[in-house]
């Protein structure tokens, strides 16, 4: 892969062999972001897991405290009196049959659906549809639910959600590159404490192999496992 001439500027400021304190990595993280946009900051987290077995396939949620630093578009499928309590939450659309319709059709101007479950026996259908871009509704989410009011106003106000890949890494967005450092950091922490938490039972020795920080455009900073090793 050719790298630009920025991208090799900022590989010089970081050692590639060192395990990094989280304030060290997020101080670098945040001094390679100069792209002329705000980058994002992301985490990669390199499990001991097999993801190809249901027991291990790690995936779940967290509020961050400080939110990712976007505008989350949210759109609740839900009949009436549901969709009334959706619209009065925030949600940025709401409906049921029109939007079934609407996505069929290749809209797709959202970043979570939350879907009440009388809804999944239309709503299942679009799986293959909403499957690969990460927008099914699911229970263990919180997406599933009567609660809608609820689940629109967590989401909007910094939950995320995450899955382990093929490859058994777990990737998340965790704030931008114009956060203080302190707020990266607590977002940091509240992910990886909610990971570590989700340990499987059944996944056998190291359950944290790596974890690496990175702006959007920006090269990845080791960060040393000490910082999860009190959990």
């Amino acid at each position: 892969m050719k790298r630009s001439k920025r991208y090799k500027t900022a590989t010089q400021k970081i050692n590639h062999a060192k395990a990094y304190t989280i304030e060290e990595a997020v101080a670098r993280v945040k001094e390679m972001a100069t792209a002329k946009f705000v980058e994002s900051v992301d985490i990669a987290v390199r499990l001991g897991v097999d993801p190809k077995k249901a027991d291990q396939a790690v995936r779940g949620t967290v509020a961050l405290p400080h939110g990712i630093g976007k505008e989350v578009r949210v759109l609740v499928l839900a009949k009436p009196p549901k969709d009334e309590e959706a619209k009065a939450a925030g949600a940025d659309h709401v409906g049921f049959q029109d939007y079934i319709q609407k996505i069929q059709q290749g809209w797709a101007d959202i970043d979570v659906i939350i879907a009440t479950p009388d809804t999944m026996g239309e709503v299942g259908k679009l799986g293959k549809i909403l499957g690969p871009r990460g927008l099914m509704p699911n229970p263990k989410s919180g997406t599933v639910t009567m609660d809608v009011a609820k689940a629109v106003k967590e989401i909007k106000a910094g939950k995320i959600e995450f899955r382990v890949d093929k490859a058994g890494i777990l990737h998340a967005t965790i704030g931008k590159a114009n956060f203080e450092n302190r707020k990266l950091i607590e977002n940091a922490q509240a992910f990886l404490n909610t990971v570590v938490r989700l340990k499987p039972a059944t996944a056998k020795g190291q359950y944290i192999k790596s974890i690496l920080l990175s702006s959007t455009m920006g090269p990845s900073v080791r960060l040393d496992k000490t910082v999860v090793a009190s959990h």
